[in-house]
């Protein structure tokens, strides 16, 4: 629970935090391209006193509060899934703030840095082992990078590989209040590409139309019969390629993803796809496959460590909130740290709708209760 000064400082503070998430929602951050958000997370937390921050290969901005010896890690995500490269465009309507990403997941990263505020005016003081609880493992924060799409969990890859086996325990910061996820769906997302000769619409018809052969195997692709039992998915998320209306097309290429909770069912689904693709060629198609994305499912991990970190937050949630949030499965920041048997929880910190839609809004009476959530989960 959280003492009276934190809920104090959270109360005293919750106007700068809602200013700030008004301007970190604007700052554009699709995948692979996070740079003028890093920017931001960075200098905003050296100002605030935090000693050591930087930004690492993968983008991520790391503030290594206390990183000698085992670690535990919170993390919350600067990527959108929106390509604007231009301020996002943001209104505040009705209690609500208005824009793409604002709830996935910036009002999230707000959070988390508000909490990182509050430690860098305590770290090291003679409080701070009281706060911490003395023989607590260090603690690290990140604002990281590439959760998103084609991001393919860049940033939280980079950290597992700094803290490894040092890392006692993971959170990260992501989604609405009413949801934890403890379990990790994994995916394998693949680059499909159909070759022709192409020609004249009119003069060359008859030849082979790249876009109506590349049709035929997303047919073929969505009569895939998934598995019984954990539950198993597919999607074709992008098609393109034509030149002209008046052109057979020459190229055309799709993004095909299958997802899954389980690791045989995903193997099982990438054997069936395989066997498609290998149809289409022995039909004489030109047919060329790039692996894209990878996301594990969830690996060895101790069950009453993880049981244990998944109760927490469902009582820090159910403190600031008064319910039970609803745990589940999900592909998230956690699938790689779960995959390497590192007990790990995905937590939200906002109420809103619209998530991954250009008409994403969060409630701004549920931002408190985001913050109390974070703190809590750091130093609760």
């Amino acid at each position: 629970m959280l003492n009276q000064e934190i809920l104090s400082y959270i109360e005293a503070h919750s106007q700068e935090a809602y200013e700030l998430l008004l301007t970190l929602a604007r700052i554009p951050a699709p995948s692979n391209h996070e740079e003028k958000r890093a920017e931001f997370c960075r200098d905003w937390l050296a100002a605030q006193g935090a000693r050591g921050v930087y930004v690492d290969e993968a983008l991520n901005v790391v503030y290594p509060v206390e990183a000698e010896g085992p670690v535990e890690v919170y993390m919350a995500h600067t990527d959108v899934v929106f390509p604007d490269t231009r301020e996002l465009p943001l209104t505040v309507e009705n209690g609500r703030i208005c824009c793409p990403g604002v709830g996935d997941d910036t009002a999230c990263l707000v959070c988390l840095l508000m909490a990182a505020k509050y430690i860098a005016a305590h770290v090291g003081k003679p409080d701070w082992d009281a706060l911490r609880g003395q023989g607590k493992p260090g603690l690290v924060l990140v604002c990281n990078a590439g959760e998103e799409g084609l991001g393919n969990l860049k940033g939280v890859r980079k950290i597992c590989e700094t803290y490894g086996t040092r890392m006692e325990s993971f959170c990260t910061f992501d989604s609405s209040l009413d949801k934890i996820v403890n379990q990790a769906v994994g995916s394998k997302r693949f680059k499909v590409t159909v070759s022709t000769r192409g020609g004249h619409s009119f003069s060359d018809f008859g030849q082979d139309n790249a876009i109506a052969k590349l049709a035929g195997i997303v047919v073929r692709l969505y009569e895939i019969q998934v598995p019984e039992g954990p539950r198993t998915t597919y999607n074709v998320g992008l098609i393109s390629g034509g030149t002209s209306v008046n052109t057979i097309a020459q190229q055309a290429e799709v993004l095909y993803e299958v997802r899954s909770e389980s690791r045989e069912s995903l193997e099982l689904m990438e054997g069936r796809f395989t066997s498609i693709i290998e149809q289409a060629r022995a039909e004489g198609l030109d047919v060329s496959v790039e692996v894209i994305g990878v996301r594990p499912c969830g690996g060895d991990v101790d069950p009453d460590k993880e049981k244990a970190l998944t109760d927490r937050a469902m009582e820090v949630v159910r403190q600031a909130t008064g319910s039970m949030p609803r745990r589940g499965s999900g592909s998230t920041d956690c699938n790689i740290p779960l995959s390497l048997g590192i007990p790990s929880v995905c937590v939200g910190c906002y109420r809103g709708e619209g998530a991954h839609t250009r008409s994403e809004y969060v409630e701004i009476d549920s931002l408190k209760q985001g913050y109390q959530v974070a703190f809590g989960m750091i130093l609760g």
